[in-house]
Parts: C-alpha cells; structure tokens; sequence
C-alpha cells in the first residue's frame, strides 16, 4: 500500500480518472477565457451608443489593442511555463483576466475601456500554452489531437455564453453589469484551479526523459521557421483566424444594423448557431483527426483544408440573404467548421517540438494567430466598415464583411492542404 502511495504521489495522474478532471477544468478556464472575450462583441452596439464609439474604436477594442498585449506578453509568460509550475501560472493569470473583466463595468470613456481590455489581455496571455504542454504532458500522441480538441471546445462554449448571458443581462441591467457579473465567477474558478489541479512531469504520456535544459526562443524559432509545414499551417491559422474572429466579433453587430434583432434574442440564436455549433466542430475535428491520422497524418491537416473550402459559400450567402432568420441558419456551416484546425493544429506543432518547447511553440503559434486573426482581423473590419459608410449607410458592414472575409478564409484552406504535403517528414525529424 505505502509503494502504490508513494507511486500516485510521484505520478498524480496514475488514476486515469484524474487525467480526464484535469482536461475538463482546464476547459472550464478557457470558456471563461473566451466569455470574458467575447463579451464584448455583444455588448458593443450599447457602449458604442452610451461612450459614442466609432467603427473602428471598437475594432481596436475587440482586435488590435487586445492581440498586442495578448502575444506581447504570451511569450514570456511561456518561457515561464516551460520550466515553472504551469498549474499555478494558469490559475494567477485567470484571476488577473476575471478581474479586468469584472473592472470595465466601472469605466467612463474609451480609454479607460482601453486599459481594462489591455488587461484582459495580459492575464489571458498566462492560460492557453501552459495548458497546452499540461494535456501534451497527461494524453498520449494518438490521443492528443482529441484532447487538446476537446480543451479547445473552451472557444465555443465561451462563445456560447458570453452571447447568452451578455445578450440577456444587457437587455435588462445594462453592459456595466454584463461586465461585472461575468468577470467575479472566474476569480472563485482560479482558486479551484490552484488547489485542485496537479502539475504533472514533462513526457509523462510518452514516458520520454526530460532535460532540465532550457531551450533559448531563438532555438525554438528556428526550429519551427526550418519546418516547411510549420509555415504554411501557421499563416492558415492566421488567416481562418482572421475570418473568424472578425465574424465573431462584427456578427452580432451586422444583425442588428441590418436585420433590427435585439440583443436578448440574437444572443440566444448565436449562442447555439456560433457557439454550440463551434464546440461541435473543434471536438469532432480533432477525434476524426486521431481516428483518420493513424492511416495518414497529412489528415490532421487535410480536415481543416477541407472545413475551409466549405465554408466560403456558405459565409457569402448569409451576408446576402434578406431574412434574419435564413442568414442565422447559414451561419450554422462557418460555426461548425471555423475551429476545425483548432485541436489538429496545436497537437502537430507539439509533435514537431521537444519536451521543453511546446508552452514556448504554443506561444508562438498563438502570436501568429492573435496577430493576423485577432489583431487585424476585427480591426480591418470595423475600419473597412467606416470606409464604405458615407456610400452605403447601414449596409457597410455587411459589405465589409463580405469582400473581406470569404476570400480570407479560401486563402486559409490552401495554406492548410499546402502544410499537408511535407507534415510526415517534418513530424519525423522532431527531437527528442
């Protein structure tokens, strides 16, 4: 009994059982992550009104101040995680993102609204790449892509919520209040993160040896840079980043100016269309890769390529039907498909990597999606959306998202079925 003791003491994830809690509460963290995000993008039309934003203030707000800081400050913090305790450093960096989120219910302009999303961002930062190496560390290479899929699932239940309960609390108590009650809950999840989750040994599921050696970032750089599928799939995450983050947040907004729906029912269609039906897409995308990637790993890329071509017309039509409720219907295809490369893509650049690199390749990878997708999408919408305003009024964010968003998202699903032709030989030469 004191050897079985001694064992779980030194491996607190013998238990399978605890393997799976630990996946589910990390996902819970990164739901309140994307609530706390998206939030926003349900409440803009309110703030707009009540501070008199502009188009592309609220890009800003949503897209480019926000990625900045949120890559900005990703690389040290993985730095960090690679050789420090990355449960705890998840933990502090949800109770500083719950707080930030709780403090813009109090602000007065457009700057002050500014430095709180500057910190949502910066707490956001410390949760995503530790909890990456966590599940590469707790499920095994053919497991992986289902369990970092299924983490990812955080997205579109974040999504979910923060269009339901954001619509419906703005709807009766205002966007301040919307802020604050969605911001407190995460403070109380941080404390259930640091006593609850276990940090577990790097290479445990691969029962590889690690080194305590850091890898400097120019080492890790220049790995990922020398992988010809690297390239491509991190410019196609940018760019199917790009489309739909730039949805996410200017989707609520386009139904409201051009359809006239409320925020309480728009925020309940988006929960299930945007939301749900992401879920769906990212966990499915990853077990269809694990399954199919056993015959074949160039599918762990192939799917997403597949996912985007799908897509385009579908995100064309809706932008053009005359019913409301026909263009939410279409939005149901893009929902599911858009975070299909999440999971697949996050478990091949880990396969790429060594032990001590993958918060670090994480980082890396999520700068290249936030800076593309989340930087420059949103924001080039919004100011796309300004420039077309003095010719077509209320229909210019319509036709923003129209000429700018299904062509980004082609342009994605080729860089994807580009990465799929040298990913075999690039997964072959990763260290140990």
């Amino acid at each position: 009994m004191s050897s079985l003791r001694s064992a779980d003491e030194r491996n607190p994830y013998a238990l399978r059982k605890k393997a799976y809690y630990t996946l589910v509460i990390l996902t819970i963290v990164y739901s309140f992550n994307f609530i706390d995000r998206q939030l926003l993008a349900i409440l803009q039309e309110s703030i707009k009104a009540d501070l008199g934003l502009s188009d592309s203030q609220l890009g800003l707000l949503t897209g480019f101040a926000f990625a900045v800081f949120y890559v900005t400050a990703g690389i040290p913090i993985a730095r960090w995680a690679d050789r420090g305790n990355r449960r705890n450093i998840v933990a502090l960096s949800l109770f500083i993102w719950s707080f930030m989120t709780a403090v813009s219910g109090f602000v007065q302009n457009f700057v002050q609204l500014l430095l709180a999303r500057i910190g949502v961002g910066i707490g956001e930062a410390g949760g995503s790449p530790p909890s990456h190496a966590i599940i590469s560390d707790i499920f095994g290479p053919n497991e992986r892509a289902s369990a970092i899929g299924f983490y990812s699932m955080g997205v579109s239940i974040g999504i979910l919520f923060g269009f339901l309960a954001g619509g419906w609390l703005n709807e009766f108590f205002g966007w301040r209040v919307a802020f604050m009650v969605v911001g407190i809950p995460g403070i109380l999840l941080a404390i259930v993160v640091r006593l609850s989750v276990a940090e577990p040994k790097r290479g445990l599921s691969e029962q590889r040896q690690d080194s305590d050696t850091v890898v400097p970032l120019r080492d890790v750089l220049a790995l990922l840079w020398s992988r010809r599928s690297f390239r491509h799939m991190a410019l196609a995450a940018g760019l199917n980043a790009f489309a739909g983050y730039s949805t996410s947040n200017w989707i609520a907004s386009f139904m409201i100016r051009t359809h006239g729906m409320t925020t309480g029912e728009l925020g309940t269609w988006l929960s299930l269309t945007v939301g749900l039906g992401g879920a769906v897409g990212v966990f499915c995308g990853g077990l269809l890769a694990d399954r199919m990637g056993q015959r074949d790993q160039r599918w762990y890329l192939w799917l997403p390529a597949l996912a985007g071509f799908i897509c385009v017309p579908f995100m064309i039509a809706l932008y053009l039907v005359p019913n409301a409720y026909t263009s939410l219907l279409l939005g149901i295809v893009p929902g599911i498909l858009f975070n299909v490369y999440l999971g697949n893509l996050i478990a091949t650049t880990h396969g790429l990597v060594g032990l001590r690199m993958r918060a670090l390749s994480s980082a890396i990878l999520f700068l290249i999606i936030n800076i593309i997708g989340l930087g420059l999408g949103p924001w080039s919408t919004g100011m796309l959306s300004d420039s077309l305003q003095a010719s077509l009024g209320a229909d210019s964010l319509r036709y923003a998202m129209l000429y700018l968003l299904p062509p980004v998202m082609f342009w994605s699903a080729c860089h994807f079925y580009l990465a799929a032709r040298t990913v075999r030989e690039d997964l072959a030469a990763a260290p140990p």
